[in-house]
């Protein structure tokens, strides 16, 4: 089938680097379960170990580790001390330990994880809170992308790039360090843990890193949808992701209004207990609304007074064509245009083939189905067959530029790709 002559893919392939690294805990364990007294047991024979060595045996050792990892990460004495307390009610009762030996003990139980070793894709757009930098006539956005590196845990990274005033798009480079940031707050509730976390003025955007801080994110961050939600002149970027435990997976939120500090908050009621949620950028009828997937095969239409709690829903689309006959998904929150809502769309069809569709849903009244693309926008074109996962094109986000739509979209589970659309054109062949 020949492409959509509306649609031009950009060649602007953001790829996974092994060489991006970030420090994490390591325990004596096969994580991520708490220690066992076995565990225990042999973190302090680490700690015993250390011990025994001499001030200079312990400076050389020290020395050691910083002349091979100095460079490569920031502040790393301070992430050794505290890695140390972090471990201290795991050891048994002890002297004194001196700085020095504090911060080789903290050493021993912190391994470097390559984070998007993997794959660097599903990624989402929106416009960068900071548009002081633009070009005239452009604008300069956020990309967040879900990182897979060993053991298949998936956090959320981040780039930042530029739209110039003639639509075309360029990418910033990255920073040569990654970050996780400091929990500045945690509080446990019924629902699982609501986390606050903050970097550093100091650290780019790029080298931000989240990666999992709560039980029920153990295994991932997986599918941040991000959106630029307008409130009453306030404006806050949200995004639905799936948290996957290992075991279990549900939808949470993260918040920002920065992309410094972010608060990440489980999501209640049976609607958010699957993938797949989307946020409208603005409150419909007084109210929050949502594009959700309850059922593993339709979209939904789903209203809240409470930005939490989601249950319910009304059938919105349920596969009709050919290429979604297996399944549909959103595909990222709603884009509003002058014509409606704007909803990008996944479907699966045959051999598990992933393709991107669109709806247009009413300005006023999103139940109103206005039009519905019966052919997909992009599928995976020959050259973006092969990955991890073959034959998947997919996006958890677009964004309206002028007249036009700037989609990144993940190749195959393992790198990432933009295309741009043109809206007018676009919504002509829907409406054939």
């Amino acid at each position: 089938m020949p492409h959509a002559s509306f649609l031009n893919r950009q060649g602007l392939h953001l790829r996974p680097d092994p060489a991006r690294v970030i420090v994490r805990p390591f325990k004596p364990a096969t994580e991520p379960r708490d220690l066992n007294p076995t565990d225990k047991r042999r973190a302090n024979h680490i700690v015993d170990r250390v011990l025994a060595l001499n001030s200079e045996a312990v400076a050389a050792q020290l020395a050691d580790v910083l002349d091979n990892f100095e460079g490569r990460h920031r502040n790393l004495l301070e992430t050794f001390e505290a890695r140390a307390d972090e471990m201290e009610d795991a050891f048994e009762a002890h002297g004194l330990f001196s700085k020095s030996q504090r911060q080789l003990i903290g050493a021993y139980f912190l391994s470097e994880y390559s984070f998007e070793a993997s794959a660097l894709f599903n990624p989402s757009i929106v416009p960068h809170p900071d548009q002081s930098a633009a070009p005239k006539g452009g604008l300069r956005f956020i990309i967040s992308l879900r990182a897979v590196g060993e053991g298949h845990v998936s956090s959320l990274t981040f780039r930042t790039g530029t739209i110039a005033a003639d639509g075309s798009l360029a990418v910033d480079p990255t920073a040569r360090l990654a970050s996780v940031p400091r929990i500045s707050h945690r509080a446990s509730g019924p629902d699982g843990d609501r986390v606050e976390l903050m970097f550093g003025p100091e650290q780019d955007l790029s080298e931000r890193v989240i990666f999992p801080v709560t039980d029920s994110q153990s295994n991932g961050i997986e599918d941040a949808r991000f959106v630029k939600f307008s409130d009453g002149g306030r404006e806050t970027y949200y995004a639905t992701y799936t948290a996957y435990s290992g075991r279990a997976i549900r939808s949470e939120l993260i918040e920002t209004r920065d992309f410094m500090s972010f608060r990440m908050t489980p999501l209640r009621g049976a609607a958010a207990q699957n993938k797949g949620m989307a946020l409208f950028p603005g409150k419909i009828d007084g109210r929050y609304a949502m594009i959700g997937r309850q059922d593993n095969e339709n979209l939904y239409l789903l209203y809240s007074d409470d930005l939490h709690t989601w249950e319910g829903g009304r059938l919105l689309l349920k596969p009709q064509f050919p290429w979604e006959f297996v399944q549909i998904g959103n595909c990222g929150s709603p884009v509003e245009l002058d014509e409606g809502w704007l909803l990008l769309t996944h479907g699966v069809g045959p051999i598990r083939k992933y393709s991107i569709g669109a709806a247009l849903l009413d300005k006023h009244d999103p139940s109103k189905v206005l039009a519905r693309s019966r052919e997909p926008l992009l599928r995976p074109d020959p050259s973006e067959r092969e990955g991890y996962v073959p034959n998947v094109v997919y996006t958890c986000g677009a964004m309206r530029h002028n007249d036009q739509i700037i989609l990144p979209y993940a190749v195959s589970d393992t790198f990432s790709n933009f295309a741009t659309i043109k809206i007018a054109a676009l919504l002509d062949t829907m409406r054939r």
